[in-house]
């Protein structure tokens, strides 16, 4: 299906769209950007101006796309399929990697996804979520309203940082964490049955979700193994 794109919305030069798009009025898009297939991207959203990075350069992007440093693939925003980017959200360019959102998330208003920040599939920020750069967001995982997340952090897969928190280390895969600083009160027991899992399937699992085992192969649904063995390794955050 054709992209349904606003005519007061601007796409500059250097981004790519792929099928079935919606772009919400007043909303910026500038390049270099790929966008894959069936995103609602709402009214007033911007996606790839620069990132905030003072030495860094801010080219006039809306009218010609930054060159880039080839070298280092150092610009650009890639974003999946199937995304919901609400109104007043905002995604910056790459400064060192491309800023990354894979498929099946949900940006809430005024959400904010810093320069060179990866978010994996099925992510969701609540409104007004920031997300200082560098960050990594993995697969499944729910940022409650208002959450601060220091540059450079991780957040693991399927983990639950409650309203309002402050998150300055590493949160752990399928852990519920809350308050300023962000610290963990327990699992996201709910998350994981969501997935597929049973009770004696997610006790099998706690002492590796508290960092005190091995990741058990069985009871664990294949898609869900495959996130959490990348996680174990701390490899690039996947589906």
């Amino acid at each position: 299906m054709a992209n349904r794109i606003h005519p007061t919305a601007l796409i500059g030069a250097g981004v790519e769209l792929g099928e079935d798009n919606v772009v919400g009025p007043y909303t910026v898009i500038v390049g270099p950007a790929v966008l894959g297939a069936g995103n609602w991207i709402g009214p007033h959203v911007t996606i790839g101006t620069p990132g905030e990075d003072r030495t860094g350069p801010h080219p006039v992007a809306w009218d010609s796309a930054p060159a880039g440093d080839p070298a280092r693939d150092g610009y650009g925003v890639r974003i999946g399929d199937g995304n919901r980017i609400r109104e007043y959200a905002s995604v910056h360019q790459g400064t060192r990697r491309p800023t990354t959102i894979g498929n099946g998330t949900y940006l809430l208003r005024g959400s904010h996804v810093g320069h060179d920040v990866r978010v994996g599939d099925g992510v969701t920020l609540a409104c007004d979520v920031l997300l200082g750069g560098h960050t990594d967001v993995w697969a499944l995982a729910n940022l409650g309203m208002g959450t601060v997340v220091h540059q450079g952090c991780r957040i693991g897969p399927g983990a639950m940082v409650g309203m309002g928190s402050a998150v300055r280390r590493e949160v752990g895969a399928f852990l519920v964490c809350v308050g300023n600083p962000a610290r963990v009160t327990g699992i996201n027991d709910v998350g994981l049955v969501r997935q597929g899992m049973d009770e004696a399937a997610i006790a099998a699992l706690e002492p590796w979700l508290k960092g005190k085992g091995e990741l058990p192969a069985d009871g664990v649904p294949d898609d869900l193994f495959t996130v959490m063995k990348a996680w174990n390794a701390r490899e690039v955050p996947t589906g």
